[in-house]
């Protein structure tokens, strides 16, 4: 050993030791290469409907909604992953807002994904391409169904399943059912929000997440049942829910926004109605109304559930006794003006009938209403109340006046012609009309003939008293016996 040191000074021997060790870990095979220590995954955890404290839904009459979602549950300390369950499949990610109730300052978002990648047969098939499974499929055997498993490899699924089953490459085998040796971890069974937090504060927390979500829509309905004079009517209007979200809302808090609402576009019927008893008194008003920015809000005075693919109805208001006018119209045209028309031939024009009231407080009424279809009824001789015509309402503030367009009248008739023409000028002239009117009614009316006059124009004779309505149109009211004819004549001088 002496003679070792005096062949070789210790340097010498120092160098050869680390070199060997230097070559050692470079002549090692990977897999016994000295192992890192992993680092540990991320806690987990979970939120479902059952952890609800509460819940609450703004639904917009333009397909949209915000839904504000409270939820208790144990945290853990540190960085963990949230898995917020039982959301509306319409989710817009990029609205999606959470937030600590109890402790904002110590729960922060680091990232978030939404998974809607949902468990489905074809799905499920198509992530285990290159795993095996079982295959299951029937045999008969003396009478006796027997059930033959079958290991197998999916090795593709494109426009059909290949399988690797032994040493054979099969298509076109269809078991009776494949048995899967578990979920994969990117599938869920219904749409859910991921999120990895950083939690500094307790480990139970309450959480509010907000959201903007489609497939959630309002509108409003009206049923108007006319008593049989036509003077006074009574008013219900209900607000009929439409949720096909891919979620159910149960026992939330329930508001309704009516308005023109602007949105930036992205890059991508009713059920009939039974009308009310005429002169039952409504009960309280189930919708409190507020204004909001420019909208008006409607609040629901009880919590309800509206379940996912449900068409629900609540009762929105109901008005008695609202004194209501009944018109009858006819409306010219313009083109009566400027050309000519067969010689003694008439005109038929449709005498069109509206129902008038105002949204007023001393009608019973006064609340802002929500656009929607207004149906009107009638009771008819027996006793029966039966479906006489419907409008679409816009949005009415309160103590405007509402005007419904029920139909064509039958038995009111209206006839014009032109019997006069003359040329007074380079630039001027004038003309008469005859528009007769029969009323074949068992009640006298009165019709507004409406009547567009271009032009600089005057009325040199009228059998009418009339009303300039605008500048290019004067209105004539007419009225005709029951059973009578009323004859309209007026010459209007127009200059150009």
């Amino acid at each position: 050993m002496k003679n070792l040191v005096k062949q070789f000074p210790l340097a010498t021997l120092f160098l050869a030791g680390a070199l060997a060790v230097v070559l050692g870990a470079i002549a090692r095979p990977p897999h016994i290469q000295a192992a890192r220590p992993a680092r540990p995954a991320a806690p987990q955890s979970s939120s479902s409907q059952s952890d609800q404290t509460d819940l609450s839904i703004t639904v917009y009459n333009s397909d949209l909604s915000l839904v504000r979602d409270v939820r208790e549950f144990d945290v853990p300390r540190g960085t963990f992953q949230l898995k917020f369950m039982d959301i509306a499949a319409s989710v817009n990610p990029a609205t999606v807002h959470i937030r600590s109730l109890n402790d904002p300052a110590a729960l922060s978002v680091l990232e978030q994904n939404y998974e809607y990648d949902l468990l489905e047969p074809a799905k499920l098939l198509a992530k285990y391409v290159g795993h095996e499974v079982t295959l299951l499929r029937p045999r008969e055997t003396n009478g006796t169904t027997d059930w033959e498993e079958v290991k197998a490899t999916l090795i593709a699924d494109n426009n059909g399943p290949i399988w690797k089953i032994g040493n054979d490459i099969v298509t076109g085998f269809n078991p009776a059912s494949i048995r899967f040796p578990e979920l994969p971890q990117n599938l869920y069974d219904r749409p859910t929000l991921l999120w990895t937090l950083d939690n500094r504060g307790a480990q139970k927390q309450k959480v509010e997440v907000s959201y903007l979500a489609g497939r959630l829509s309002w509108k409003a309905d009206y049923v108007l049942t006319i008593n049989r004079e036509e003077t006074k009517a009574d008013l219900d209007g209900w607000v009929t829910l439409v949720n096909n979200s891919g979620t159910g809302f149960e026992n939330a808090r329930l508001q309704l926004v009516a308005g023109d609402l602007n949105r930036v576009a992205p890059a991508m019927q009713a059920r009939a109605f039974t009308a009310g008893v005429a002169g039952a008194v409504p009960a309280p008003p189930p919708f409190q109304e507020e204004a909001f920015n420019e909208y008006h809000l409607y609040t629901l005075d009880r919590r309800t559930s509206v379940m996912n693919d449900e068409t629900k109805q609540v009762s929105l208001l109901g008005a008695s006794n609202i004194p209501l006018q009944k018109i009858y119209e006819v409306d010219g045209r313009d083109y009566y003006y400027r050309s000519s028309m067969r010689a003694g031939a008439p005109v038929k024009d449709p005498v069109q009938v509206y129902y008038k009231f105002k949204n007023e407080e001393k009608s019973s009424l006064g609340m802002p209403l929500p656009s929607g279809t207004m149906r009107i009824y009638q009771a008819d001789s027996h006793g029966s109340t039966l479906f006489a015509g419907e409008d679409r309402i816009d949005h009415t503030p309160k103590d405007e006046e509402i005007s419904l367009h029920a139909g064509n009248a039958f038995d009111v008739v209206a006839e014009r012609k032109q019997t006069d023409y003359q040329k007074l000028g380079s630039n001027s002239f004038e003309e008469e009309y005859e528009i007769t009117l029969r009323n074949h009614k068992a009640v006298p009316i009165t019709v507004e003939v409406n009547e567009p006059i271009g032009g600089d124009w005057e009325i040199v004779s009228s059998t009418y008293k009339w009303t300039k309505t605008a500048a290019f149109a004067a209105q004539f009211a007419v009225p005709v016996d029951k059973d009578g004819t009323a004859v309209l004549r007026y010459r209007v001088r127009v200059r150009w």
